[in-house]
């Protein structure tokens, strides 16, 4: 028989704690240590910028919490793109 907090909807207090918890866990493991975020943009810019012309100063990288996961976003403006050959 389903308690009247189970009827109502309402989360049991263990149940919120594990989850509050679980977000905690989470968000401690994405902080990284310092420098890695540094080391991090530098690498992507060069590995994008063999290709492609990019605007290096205007290059954003960061981590961005969304729930329960964490993203890695990069904003790379690029300047131009390369022209394609004709015999491609």
């Amino acid at each position: 028989m389903p308690s009247l907090s189970e009827l109502l909807g309402r989360k049991r207090s263990a149940s919120t704690a594990k989850d509050r918890l679980r977000v905690v866990l989470i968000h401690d493991r994405s902080v990284l240590p310092p420098g890695v975020m540094d080391s991090l943009r530098q690498e992507l810019i060069e590995v994008v910028a063999r290709h492609i012309d990019v605007d290096r100063h205007a290059v954003r990288v960061e981590m961005v919490q969304e729930g329960r996961s964490a993203t890695l976003q990069a904003e790379i403006p690029i300047k131009a793109a390369p022209k394609q050959s004709s015999s491609e």
